[in-house]
């Protein structure tokens, strides 16, 4: 057997591999090798599993003869990753009527029947392919039940049920081969991130029976907690019981410790508990890893089972690697490279506040924890379109598919009628941090019409705002206040490795001082991106702003922009405050005017009244400002160059609000941006005024103060003229959402409507607006990126898209050569550590 590598037992030298025999067989041999008590075992591989699969099935009498010939068997699946999952284990067997009377006078009649009626019913189910409910109406106890269970048997298939245990063993083995190569669940694998040929190894193993006379039980053991990642040991154990009995909510299990409240495995069997503990030690120190220790007491002797990586939340996979390298079991590069950049999410959630009122409007399933609140849509294209237009949405489906991954991407949450806690839409959620709540039963959904209708009878359409609460279930009216995340310490000491060994720089898209504060507690390196024309849409600055839209003379617009200058210096003097000396890119106004304009005649007669102007004024003049294609008009750079005023005001806020900020804090050296630059003579212009504007302000206030100016490049000239624009700049930060809408020509807002098609269809491989496409849009920035250093060799470069905090993206522009990445602020820790991850790759490579 050892001789033959696709059906091996076993042993501390066989060989095998994660990669041909699976994880658990491979687990199990490292058990072996440290002398823990487990049962014999003969390992399947891949291929022999595939070859099985197709009807040629291994040599059954030779893996049968490595066990005694009275062993009763069982058979798990072997899966690479175990997150893969695979066919349900089957027990016991080798029971026919012989081994039955036998165990009698062992074991006692019922634990004997028990085994037995256990083993024929799920040779029933999973072999046979029977349906469960056929042995309900089995009645009676003990051989009575036995005799009704074996009839049923019988009279579903017209056979007797089989006795001879290689028949068994083969249909058991056929069985589990062909449910992995199945369609659903191959689909279900791949929703996990398995490949489409991903393979499956089986393990045959020796029953540890665990019922019968003296102590006998099954149960499960682990050190630490797997929602905390707290050291704790945690289990159930149940006397009497089979294979994962203990796990059962029906179970009447006890208690794994010494506990007031009842017995425990720790009472009864003090000694088995002891060495329980001392091989789950041995493991987590040899196998580097915190177990989960599946184990059977058979007449007071401690069998192993099996050990596998403790199902972890994401805040206890943090804590679980942070400790492990806290001991000194592996180093704190490893800890760093344990940690999926973005299972951090999901401790970056918001919840909702505690004492917040709730408008309950229905109840699901707690899928994936985290609050999310967002406008109501009913497709994965709307949620698409809706993400690009930056409107938090929450995706409604009656359950999702993977065809539905995108749009859960896109969303902010995902509410289904359908499914449970193993269902679609929760294992996606949980997997990407995503807030989900499922099986909302006591909801109507009409997908078709885009209503939901609530328990108390209220109907809810498209647009309308709900919060789902992915950790309670609850589904509620409005957006309800939340409180951020909380951070634990093992989250901080891992981010404190990451930027140890990190050698790109994070920084923040923040828009506000509560956006800043967020950077800041994440300790993003400084803002890459502020969008100040957010600051302009505020009810009582929007009408001042209106005001300067409509002056006629530029002496007008100055007097109007001259009310708002106090409003953004205080703005941007709060930002430089909060990031205490480190810099903080602003980016001058960007969007086009028209936007500040009302479009209905509603509100255009509320502007002419609130303007003193008369109606047909205000609509020719929002007349003349509407533009065919308004993101390629007169928006950005073009109207700093065509209206000046407006620049020249958020300079003097700029450098007015480093001089205050600067009295009592930390130095600021502000960074200024120019968007939508594609022309030296455009950034030209601008410096020279705002140069202006910082000599005037040095010489009106008395005080010096340095400055950084610099352009976003968001258009493929920009790029492609770098070498003329860098000798201008200090830095040229690359704005990807914009760059990739003009390198396709795509409409970010109206992509969503086809781009699964496409990406269906193979014409993109991925969604360019939420995966960086390195080989267009790349293209262009590595040109930029090369002709801009080539002119400006201290030129410094960064990417402020969304896509910055993207692990891909931050993989790709770190090998360019570029300075830092500037992300959400919720996404500066997922930054931090890929980045932190790319440089040890790197390093060990």
């Amino acid at each position: 057997m050892q001789n033959n590598p696709h059906t091996t037992l076993v042993t501390q030298t066989a060989p095998i591999t994660a990669e041909t025999h699976g994880g658990r067989a491979k687990c199990l041999q490292r058990l072996v090798r440290l002398d823990l008590p487990v049962p014999a075992t003969v390992a399947l591989s891949f291929d022999a599993v595939h070859d099985i699969a197709s009807g040629h099935l291994p040599d059954i009498a030779a893996v049968l003869s490595n066990f005694p010939s009275d062993a009763l068997l069982c058979v798990r699946p072997s899966s690479q990753d175990p997150d893969w999952g695979g066919p349900g284990a089957v027990l016991n067997i080798g029971m026919n009527h012989a081994r039955h009377k036998e165990l009698c006078d062992t074991l006692g009649i019922a634990a004997a029947t028990k085994i037995y009626i256990r083993f024929v019913q799920a040779y029933a189910v999973h072999v046979a392919r029977l349906d469960p409910d056929m042995f309900d109406a089995v009645d009676g106890e003990g051989t009575e039940a036995l005799d009704a269970t074996l009839r049923a048997y019988e009279d579903e298939t017209e056979e007797p049920f089989p006795e001879d245990i290689a028949t068994q063993l083969g249909g058991v083995l056929k069985s589990m081969a062909r449910a992995w190569e199945g369609t659903s669940a191959r689909l279900l694998r791949m929703a996990k991130g398995a490949p489409a040929d991903a393979g499956l190894g089986l393990v045959v193993q020796q029953m540890a029976l665990g019922v019968g006379r003296g102590e006998c039980g099954s149960g499960v053991l682990q050190l630490v907690d797997s929602t905390t990642g707290l050291q704790q040991i945690t289990g159930r154990y149940l006397r009497q019981s089979q294979g994962r009995d203990a796990l059962s909510p029906q179970a009447e299990s006890i208690f794994i410790t010494r506990d007031p409240r009842g017995p425990s495995l720790e009472d009864l069997q003090p000694e088995c508990f002891a060495q329980l503990k001392s091989h789950a030690a041995l493991m987590r120190a040899r196998l580097r890893e915190e177990m989960h220790v599946e184990f059977t007491i058979d007449n007071g002797s401690l069998h192993i089972l099996d050990g596998v990586r403790v199902t972890r939340s994401s805040r206890a996979t943090v804590r679980i690697a942070v400790q492990l390298a806290r001991d000194g079991v592996i180093t704190r590069e490893e800890a760093l490279m344990r940690v999926e950049p973005r299972a951090l999410n999901e401790l970056l959630h918001r919840q909702i506040a505690p004492d917040a009122p709730r408008d309950v409007l229905g109840h699901g399933i707690a899928a994936s924890p985290g609050a999310a609140t967002g406008r109501l849509v009913f497709s994965a294209s709307e949620a698409q379109a809706s993400a690009a237009r930056s409107e938090p949405c929450i995706l409604v489906r009656r359950e999702t598919s993977p065809e539905d991954i995108r749009g859960m991407h896109a969303a902010k949450g995902v509410l289904t009628e359908r499914g449970g806690i193993t269902s679609h839409a929760a294992v996606i959620g949980r997997g990407i941090g995503l807030p989900c709540v499922v099986g909302v039963s006591d909801m109507r959904f009409q997908i078709a019409a885009k209503t939901i209708q609530a328990s108390d009878g209220r109907t809810l359409r498209e647009g309308d705002v709900v919060t789902i609460d992915g950790t309670s279930g609850q589904v509620l009216m409005g957006a309800p206040d939340m409180h951020e995340a909380a951070l634990d310490d093992a989250f901080q000491e891992l981010m404190e490795w990451a930027s140890a060994v990190s050698d790109i720089g994070i920084r923040a898209n923040a828009d506000t001082p509560a956006d800043a504060q967020t950077a800041r507690n994440f300790n993003a390196q400084g803002i890459g991106l502020c969008r100040t024309e957010h600051m302009f849409f505020e009810p009582g600055r929007l009408t001042v702003m209106r005001e300067m839209i409509f002056a006629d003379s530029s002496k007008d617009r100055r007097a109007s922009l001259e009310r708002l200058l106090p409003m953004q210096r205080d703005d941007f003097t709060q930002l430089f405050r909060i990031m205490q000396g480190q810099p903080v890119c602003i980016r001058l106004f960007d969007p086009p005017l028209h936007e500040f304009l009302p479009t209905s005649r509603s509100g255009q007669r509320e502007l002419a009244e609130a303007l003193d102007l008369p109606l047909s004024t205000v609509m020719r003049r929002v007349d003349s400002l509407m533009e065919y294609n308004p993101m390629l008009g007169m928006r950005g750079v073009r109207l700093g160059v065509t209206v000046p005023e407006i620049y020249e005001m958020q300079a003097r806020a700029i450098f007015e609000a480093t001089i205050d900020a600067s009295v009592d804090g930390d130095p600021v050296v502000p960074e200024i941006m120019i968007p939508l630059v594609s022309a030296k003579r455009e950034v030209e212009l601008v410096r020279g005024r705002v140069d202006a504007i910082a000599t005037a302000v040095r010489n009106e206030r008395g005080a010096a103060f340095d400055y950084r100016l610099g352009v976003m490049v968001e258009t493929p000239r920009a790029a492609l003229r770098a070498a003329e624009i860098a000798p201008y700049c200090a830095f040229m930060s690359f704005g990807t959402n914009d760059l990739t809408q003009m390198t396709y020509g795509l409409s970010r807002d109206d992509a969503g409507r086809f781009m699964s098609t496409y990406v269906k269809q193979g014409v993109f491989p991925e969604d360019p607006f939420h995966t960086l496409d390195v080989d267009g849009v790349g293209e262009l920035m590595q040109i930029g990126a090369e002709r801009g250093r080539k002119a400006a060799p201290n030129l410094v470069l960064s990417i402020c898209g969304e896509h910055g905090g993207n692990p891909e993206s931050i993989a790709f522009v770190r090998q360019a050569g570029f300075d830092y990445v500037s992300c959400s602020p919720f996404r500066v820790p997922v930054a931090r550590l890929a980045a932190a991850q790319l440089a040890i790759g790197h390093k060990i490579g």
